[in-house]
């Protein structure tokens, strides 16, 4: 079973958050929300309170597979603020494990340079800040061992994809089934 964490912040888009969420339990991926905020209660950009399962500081990371990071402003300013997050990221990307954000929050790993010569999408307008991507309109884009989505209207496909990724095609395609998602 893989293992994903997901990480929460205040201003967050909470669909893009917990739609993933529901995806990845669906296809069996043990899925951590983590939030990086100093505790467990996270109020997302439209005023839902949502618990994480853990806080950054208190979270070994050394047997997750996926780290994805949910959208939102100032959700994604205030991912994109957090050292500790960003080390993580890197040291993620350099060993090859896999990273995955949706909307503005791809924007943290074009920062980081950690989408140098991959394709990748984003929320319109937030292009720029793909540094070193090859920008696409696809609502999802897996590009090695990187995923990206456009907006909250994707949210469902980016976790479909995610199971895809870690748990193979045919769990991704029993979860898409249950839920009836064309």
């Amino acid at each position: 079973m893989s293992k994903a964490g997901v990480f929460l912040a205040d201003g967050m888009e909470e669909v893009e958050c917990l739609a993933v969420v529901d995806m990845l339990r669906r296809g069996s991926v043990d899925t951590v929300m983590v939030s990086i905020m100093g505790n467990r209660l996270v109020t997302g950009a439209h005023g839902i309170t949502v618990l994480a399962d853990a806080v950054f500081e208190e979270t070994d990371f050394s047997d997750f597979d996926l780290l994805f990071l949910p959208g939102g402003v100032p959700g994604t300013p205030n991912l994109a603020a957090h050292e500790g997050l960003r080390r993580l990221l890197r040291e993620f990307a350099a060993g090859g494990k896999r990273l995955a954000a949706i909307c503005a929050a791809p924007s943290i790993l074009g920062g980081l340079g950690l989408l140098e010569g991959r394709t990748a999408t984003c929320y319109p307008g937030w292009e720029k800040k793909l540094t070193g991507a090859v920008h696409t309109v696809q609502g999802v884009v897996t590009d090695g061992t990187v995923t990206t989505a456009r907006s909250v209207g994707f949210a469902v496909d980016m976790g479909i994809e995610l199971v895809r990724v870690l748990e193979g095609e045919e769990t991704a395609l029993a979860v898409r089934e249950a839920i009836l998602h064309p």
